[in-house]
This record gives C-alpha cells, sequence and structure tokens, in this order.
C-alpha cells in the first residue's frame, strides 16, 4: 500500500508523467500549461496535477491516482496557485538543487508563496557578516552550516505555520541528496542547465572553477 509521499516517488507516476507530456505536445512541439495556457519552457517546470485531490483513502486507487484523464500539466507555480485557491492542506518540502549559476534561486522566487520558507546558505552566509554574496571567509563556516541545519530540522519536525518549504542547494552527489530528501520528507527538483550556460553566468573567475567541478562530479 503507497502513502501519498511514496506514490509521487513511484516508478509508475514519474514514468506516466513521462508519457503525458510526450503525448501532451501540440503540433508546433510545444507543451502548453493546462491551466494558464502558456509554454512550459523547462522540463522541471512542469508537475502533474490531480484534478480530483489525492488523498490517503484515494491513493491506491489507480482509477484516480494514475488516471490521465485526472491529471493535468501545468506550471509548478500554477499548481501551487491552484491549492491556494481551493484551500488544500498541502504543506510541501521541496529540494531545488542543480549547479551553481544554474537558476535556483530564481525558480524559488517564482515559485515560493508569501508564507513559505526559503533556506539558501548563500543567504545564511550573507546574513551572519558583513560581506559581499558568495564571500565566505571560512572563520564563518561553521556558524553558517549550524544556522542551516537549525532550519533543516525544523523543517524536518514541521515546526512553525509555514506552507511550504524549499531548500536550495547543490547536492551533487545522488547519495547525498536522497538522505536529505527522506530526512526531510521532501521533493527533488532538478533544474538542469548547461555547463556552458551556468559558465556564461558566472560571477567570477573562482566560480568557473565550482562550475567545471560540479559537473565533473554530478551523478543524475
Amino acid at each position: 500500500m503507497m502513502t501519498i509521499q511514496s506514490f509521487y516517488k513511484s516508478k509508475e507516476w514519474i514514468d506516466l508523467v513521462a508519457y503525458l507530456k510526450l503525448k501532451r505536445v501540440k503540433d508546433d512541439g510545444q507543451l502548453y500549461c493546462e491551466h494558464c495556457g502558456k509554454p512550459i519552457i523547462k522540463s522541471y517546470d512542469c508537475i502533474g496535477h490531480h484534478v480530483i485531490e489525492l488523498t490517503p483513502t484515494n491513493v491506491n486507487d489507480v482509477r484516480i491516482s494514475l488516471n490521465p484523464d485526472n491529471i493535468k500539466l501545468i506550471h509548478f507555480k500554477c499548481h501551487n496557485e491552484i491549492h491556494n485557491r481551493y484551500g488544500y492542506a498541502v504543506r510541501k518540502a521541496y529540494i531545488v538543487y542543480g549547479a551553481p549559476c544554474a537558476g535556483k534561486t530564481t525558480f524559488v522566487h517564482n515559485n515560493a508563496g508569501h508564507s513559505d520558507i526559503v533556506i539558501d546558505v548563500d543567504n545564511i552566509w550573507q546574513m551572519i557578516s558583513i560581506n559581499k554574496r558568495y564571500d565566505k571567509p571560512a572563520k564563518l563556516k561553521q556558524c553558517a552550516f549550524g544556522v542551516r541545519d537549525c532550519l533543516l530540522d525544523m523543517v524536518r519536525m514541521r515546526i512553525g505555520k509555514w506552507d511550504n518549504a524549499w531548500v536550495i542547494g547543490g547536492y551533487p552527489l545522488r547519495m547525498d541528496r536522497e538522505r536529505v530528501a527522506d530526512r526531510l520528507g521532501a521533493e527533488l527538483i532538478y533544474i538542469e542547465e548547461s555547463k556552458e550556460t551556468c559558465i556564461s553566468r558566472a560571477y567570477n573567475k573562482d566560480w568557473i572553477k565550482y562550475i567545471e567541478n560540479y559537473f565533473e562530479i554530478f551523478q543524475p
């Protein structure tokens, strides 16, 4: 028997959404959001939405959970708007991961709500010092990661009245990100971007090294 959390990680669900993405591409080669009607440009910005809400009592009923007629492909932001509009009690955690300069922070800024909690270690480094962003003195490392771990524990224990939680990080190693996702009960969102594009967005030469190193060790 599946729970809602295990269902969204199941091969059946992942394969169905991949199939629907291919089947619902229009003649112009574009996939359109079935809520707002605008193109879905990035694969990671497409989410399968159940018209009849998935609940613990119907998650194992394939006529609802795996019924293509009950699933719309929509933007991530549209999905959040739908749930907020109808007051669904959805309190989710997301781990948004990818290479430096891939667009992780931009994705979260475009999708997080007013009452969501966002855990970005780059913001924490900047918050606890007078330094510019990405200037990270080694002497502050223990403090920065201590603050991060405290916030992650709040997400894990669901402490506070936040709506959704967004954790931004690189997580190039599969075991590391899956361990954190399991610990937080979080969904993984990979912000896929090419190495060349990331390098073109790099802030300085040091970041080019970080980007190249990320792609060398990344495990899909």
